[in-house]
């Protein structure tokens, strides 16, 4: 499956919020690799990666550590959030700013 397959198969509402988060990495990384890893699009630089999932109550927007949400999870304390992941519900308003530097300090993620 691709990337624009895997957004065919989704509801309108969600293709759409889908289509946002993707083309925000794209637009801060285009030369990312992008890939159905893990049977979701996953972008992934030379340090770190990025992947998002239409799930069945939210979209996840997952990263490689935990680490990388932190900052957002006190901001935005409503918002679901997980280990290393963020769930948009369909009522959640997505705050791409802030999803931006969750983006950034994911795919920057210099392992040691």
């Amino acid at each position: 499956m691709t990337i624009e397959e895997y957004l065919q198969d989704s509801s309108v509402i969600r293709k759409n919020r889908l289509e946002q988060i993707i083309h925000t990495i794209k637009t801060l990384y285009p030369t990312a690799r992008e890939s159905m890893r893990h049977k979701m699009p996953t972008f992934e630089s030379s340090e770190g990666w990025v992947a998002v999932a239409n799930q069945k109550h939210y979209i996840s927007v997952y990263t490689c550590s935990a680490q990388h949400i932190d900052a957002f999870k006190l901001k935005h304390p409503t918002i679901k959030t997980g280990r290393g992941c963020i769930n948009f519900k369909d009522k959640d308003e997505i705050p791409l700013k802030d999803l931006q530097i969750i983006i950034k300090s994911a795919m920057e993620f210099r392992h040691t």
